[in-house]
């Protein structure tokens, strides 16, 4: 590893689901983080944001390729994600959750990026009879595959931060969490909750760090490197 790639100069990152609860948080700590000297977002809509080392792209997620030249960057942070519910139907979760992040990765690895970190879930399994964790295993295997120097799979239980949208289900069990975490321990711990800033500083100390080979990190770990 060269000294530059240690101290970040010159370093590039790209933010996939910056309009998101934890990609908004990576966007917020890379912007703020003078080891990125470029900070690029593609997203749906405008992140709001404005900053001298940052730049957007809006773009429509079925044709990626499109906009080839915004993934050259040497750090890539995809937060992307949906639920069923929002989603409308296993189709179409499947390509936000699978699909769009294996095409980023793909683009990526193609123009030299060295890293890849990937939120996924607790649970993920592309074995699983589950659906939900079958998909989620599937991203991380076909992901894993892209030759990058080093790939980050962040495993979050549930995940406690404000939301733009209500979720009646998730908001009780915000609720809740604080009151179950004392009684999972030992290998239980995984199940913890995990707040949102954990997940996202996590994201970019790896990432900072220069770290090779797969990385995969459950909730306890996220909740520890990320305090």
């Amino acid at each position: 590893m060269t000294d530059a790639d240690v101290e970040g100069r010159g370093r590039s990152a790209l933010v996939l689901g910056a309009t998101g609860l934890v990609g908004g948080l990576c966007l917020e700590l890379l912007l703020a983080d003078p080891a990125w000297s470029r900070v690029t977002v593609v997203a749906r809509r405008p992140s709001g944001r404005t900053h001298p080392r940052l730049a957007e792209v809006v773009a429509d997620f079925d044709r990626l390729e499109e906009h080839g030249d915004a993934f050259a960057a040497d750090d890539v942070f995809c937060c992307l994600g949906t639920t069923i519910r929002k989603a409308g139907s296993r189709e179409v979760f499947y390509r936000v959750d699978h699909d769009y992040p294996v095409a980023a990765a793909r683009l990526a690895g193609a123009r030299g990026a060295k890293r890849f970190l990937l939120v996924t879930a607790l649970g993920a399994d592309a074995g699983s009879r589950v659906f939900y964790n079958r998909v989620k295993g599937e991203v991380e295997r076909d992901v894993s595959a892209v030759p990058f120097e080093g790939v980050a799979i962040l495993r979050p239980s549930l995940i406690l931060g404000p939301r733009a949208e209500r979720r009646t289900a998730e908001h009780l069990f915000q609720r809740l969490a604080p009151l179950a975490a004392p009684l999972l321990v030992g290998p239980l711990r995984k199940y913890r909750a995990v707040h949102d800033g954990a997940v996202a500083r996590t994201m970019v100390r790896l990432a900072r760090e220069g770290f090779r080979g797969v990385r995969v990190l459950e909730s306890d770990e996220i909740a520890a490197a990320g305090a």
